[in-house]
């Protein structure tokens, strides 16, 4: 699979046009479509593996692994954390469900601290 194809299949999955991702990269739409006659640079594989939310190895066809995880790039969720960001099936998590989701979570987090009482 090519790093075109592997780009169009998961721009697909994520609900994702290819002139959207090319808006978010930085880069025009036909430029991406000439990835099979010419490689892009690496900080435009970087970018558009980080919109898709993969790995730039994946893209390149070097793993079937979209995202492969150590210990270096886990980062554990801390919904103290004003910056978290959240996505579902691929796509991003809007600010109100966000908090909402967060919202839940504290108020759990408070009811089994008051669960023995």
């Amino acid at each position: 699979m090519t790093l075109l194809s592997r780009t169009k299949e998961i721009a697909k999955k994520r609900g994702m046009s290819m002139e959207s991702l090319a808006n978010k990269v930085g880069i025009s739409k036909s430029g991406i479509y000439q990835w099979d006659k010419h490689e892009p640079k690496p900080t435009t594989i970087d970018k558009v593996a980080d919109v898709l939310h993969v790995s730039t190895d994946y893209l390149l066809g070097r793993t079937d692994e979209m995202n492969p995880k150590t210990a270096e790039t886990i980062k554990k969720a801390d919904i103290d954390d004003s910056d978290l960001l959240l996505a579902f099936d691929g796509k991003d998590i809007d600010e109100e469900d966000k908090q909402a989701i967060i919202d839940l979570l504290m108020f759990r987090r408070y009811q089994k601290r008051n669960e023995g009482k």
